[in-house]
């Protein structure tokens, strides 16, 4: 039952990486000699290393661990994208045949064994995940959850089961985060399948948004047959499961199978009464902030109900939820000043999470520090970005975070800057002119943005706002 048995050793080149990372935890759960490589040294690298991972900095053959020098019949290797063909690391692995797999193939061969639960979209599939697997552990389930971001429930982007029993039971539950970058969903078959959005993104991958559409409907075929497709109501009509159930969730569509009613705000926190195809779960307290969550949470039910679990248990799941690390992240909330971190790096994205806080905040001057994501994102939505930051009353824009690309010839923080009609736009990078620029503006409520490296921010910009 388990493809894994043989193995020793497991290395993993890109080990930072979020979902690298929860799969080398995992390795390292199940007592496997776990070792790594990562361009840069992060939190999170630190916390697998305190946890026993042995992780190096430096693109060195010498460096590889001799274990895996010694026993190359017991190795696997685990890659990503991220990381380029030509590290020293991956060609001397490449070059001497050992098994190496894609981290989504790992993933794959993982939840095989288990009845899984895999969320995918556009958007919103992080919180979403995250959600559900806290309404399973409040549900009483020994369950796994791979997540593609930190649960402030468990402070981890991992849950394992507590008893062994559980490794060997297909009827396990799985949390998935189904990514659809590289198309690394499709090693995934799951049991429950959830679509939040199919909004055009990662087209250094796809064609076109034909090309993403196609792919996202080929993911939605791939659940097992007496499963079932849960969608955003939204994107109903793009999505074709065939043979497979499917059903449909909405913040407030009543032509939805599962939507919300009764919304209301009370001090921050959103509180629903859900219609399901079983009835109506009143009063629904929504533990993560922002109004997206509202449509989130339809979403998490749907996915539950469908993995048989009561009403109590979602009630409960979805209120004592404690958010995710990066997603509507409030770092600062004082009668003064407002401080939220956000993970939001896709135009759709922006606007989501910038009217969400101006829900919650409207009488408050919103100034935003972003920091666009790979050069050909930049190029593809550039229009797209310019509008979604006008909604802010200040804007800093920093360079564009480069991740696996190179620099594309004219294509900058400028190029949005040049699209924008809000005239409070500042280009600023360096972290020490950014605070500066805080001070100068003095903010009511502040937003940082992005999913490269702007959360080296969090920290100056939360002592200085806390010292107000």
């Amino acid at each position: 039952m388990n493809h894994f048995d043989k193995i020793n050793n497991v290395y993993f080149l890109g080990i930072g990486g979020i979902g690298m990372s929860a799969l080398a935890r995992y390795f390292n759960s199940l007592g496997k000699n776990v070792f790594g490589y990562d361009l840069t040294k992060s939190e999170l690298t630190q916390q697998l290393e305190n946890e026993g991972i042995k992780i190096v900095y430096n693109d060195d053959i010498s460096l590889i661990p001799m274990q895996c020098m010694a026993e190359q019949d017991k190795t696997m290797v685990v890659f990503t994208p991220a990381v380029p063909t030509v590290n020293k690391i991956f060609g001397y692995f490449a070059g001497n045949r050992y098994f190496m797999l894609k981290r989504a193939r790992v993933l794959g061969m993982i939840s095989d064994n288990y009845t899984t639960i895999a969320v995918s979209g556009t958007h919103g599939k992080t919180t979403t995940s995250s959600v559900i697997a806290n309404i399973l552990h409040c549900a009483g389930k020994d369950n796994f959850a791979f997540l593609g971001g930190i649960s402030k429930n468990i402070n981890s982007n991992l849950m394992m089961p507590k008893k062994h029993s559980d490794f060997e039971s297909s009827k396990t539950l799985l949390v998935a985060e189904a990514d659809e970058f590289d198309r690394s969903f499709l090693w995934l078959t799951p049991n429950v399948t959830v679509i939040t959005y199919v909004d055009e993104d990662h087209l250094d991958i796809y064609k076109d948004r034909a090309d993403l559409i196609d792919t996202f409907n080929k993911f939605a075929q791939k659940g097992k047959k007496d499963g079932v497709v849960i969608v955003n109501k939204k994107i109903e009509d793009i999505i074709n499961t065939k043979d497979i159930k499917k059903l449909t969730y909405s913040d407030n569509d009543k032509g939805a199978d599962y939507y919300a009613e009764n919304i209301r705000l009370e001090n921050g926190t959103y509180t629903i009464d859900a219609m399901t195809p079983y009835g109506l779960i009143k009063d629904i307290t929504i533990g993560a902030r922002g109004r997206v969550n509202v449509e989130n949470t339809m979403a998490c039910v749907a996915a539950a109900q469908s993995a048989g679990i009561d009403n109590d248990s979602i009630k409960e799941g979805v209120a004592t939820f404690k958010g995710v690390k990066r997603r509507l992240d409030f770092h600062v909330q004082n009668e003064n000043v407002v401080y939220i971190d956000d993970y939001a790096h896709h135009p759709k994205e922006l606007s989501a999470t910038i009217n969400s806080v101006r829900e919650l905040f409207p009488e408050k001057k919103i100034t935003g520090i972003f920091q666009p994501h790979l050069y050909t994102r930049t190029r593809d939505f550039a229009t797209d970005f310019a509008k979604s930051l006008d909604l802010l009353d200040e804007v800093i824009l920093m360079d564009i975070y480069p991740a696996r690309e190179k620099p594309i010839p004219g294509v900058d923080s400028k190029m949005i800057a040049g699209l924008m009609k809000n005239k409070n736009t500042f280009l600023i990078s360096d972290t020490e002119h950014i605070i500066l620029k805080i001070k100068e503006l003095d903010v009511q409520v502040l937003l940082t943005l992005g999913a490269g490296s702007v959360d080296k921010l969090i920290q100056p910009v939360t002592e200085l706002l806390q010292s107000r």
